[in-house]
């Protein structure tokens, strides 16, 4: 499989303690193409951050690239999904990339938003969140050609339960989390979009250091994996 990235975010988080070089991702070959006709292959447009972009995991294990080959296993062939992301990206950030380069195609078969846990850690107002994740969705359903069935929003995970935040008040961190995960449920369900709660499964790593990559901060592939097990279905059952 290709996979075509976008630079990529979450976490300013780690930004604030040391400053690690943020990788510029192009057309990675991972696997061959599962089909030799592409136009009947279905696209997938993956919006967000680190937790998207998936840092500090390898390019197979990130979830939207898991997402796509569970599909695939079960019948729906998707190609390569493009993921415009990039660990740090608040929603203003990801607003400002896609005013500034539109992604490559007119519309896409499915689009998934996760955005908000670098507004959290970097205290911005739930307002802001509340009107620029509502901005960023309403491009979301067109990017999906208006169509808000395929439209999916994944919670904030919450990353309290991490080695990173160790000398936090991790009881505000995940009060804070689940604030902002009300904001963008609530968004989602007026608009009528799809929303999948993620953030249990994050909650997981807090008994089980296999679900954090090595980091320290990231979910590992393993808890992504998790993740596109509880969205696949949901995927599935947009698409019938």
């Amino acid at each position: 499989m290709r996979i075509l990235l976008i630079p990529f975010i979450i976490l300013q988080l780690a930004s604030s303690c040391k400053k690690e070089a943020e990788p510029h991702y192009v057309s990675n070959p991972v696997t061959p193409p599962v089909a030799a006709d592409t136009t009947t292959l279905k696209t997938y447009l993956a919006l967000g951050d680190s937790y998207t972009i998936g840092q500090s995991v390898a390019i197979a294990d990130r979830f939207p690239v898991q997402t796509v080959e569970y599909l695939g296993i079960g019948g729906i062939k998707f190609s390569d999904p493009e993921i415009i992301a990039q660990t740090g990206w608040t929603t203003g950030d990801l607003l400002s990339r896609l005013s500034s380069a539109a992604p490559i195609k007119p519309s896409y078969d499915i689009v998934t938003l996760l955005i908000g846990v670098n507004n959290q850690y970097q205290h911005r107002s739930p307002q802001e969140y509340t009107d620029q994740f509502s901005t960023l969705l309403i491009k979301s359903i067109q990017y999906a050609g208006n169509k808000k069935t395929r439209v999916f929003v994944l919670s904030i995970p919450d990353y309290s339960v991490t080695p990173y935040a160790s000398g936090s008040d991790k009881a505000s961190i995940a009060r804070e989390i689940d604030s902002f995960n009300v904001i963008n449920k609530t968004i989602s369900t007026q608009m009528a979009v799809n929303y999948v709660d993620i953030t249990p499964a994050s909650r997981l790593a807090a008994n089980d250091r296999t679900l954090i990559a090595t980091d320290g901060l990231h979910p590992s592939g393993l808890q992504y994996k998790l993740w596109a097990e509880v969205f696949v279905p949901v995927i599935k059952k947009a698409l019938q």
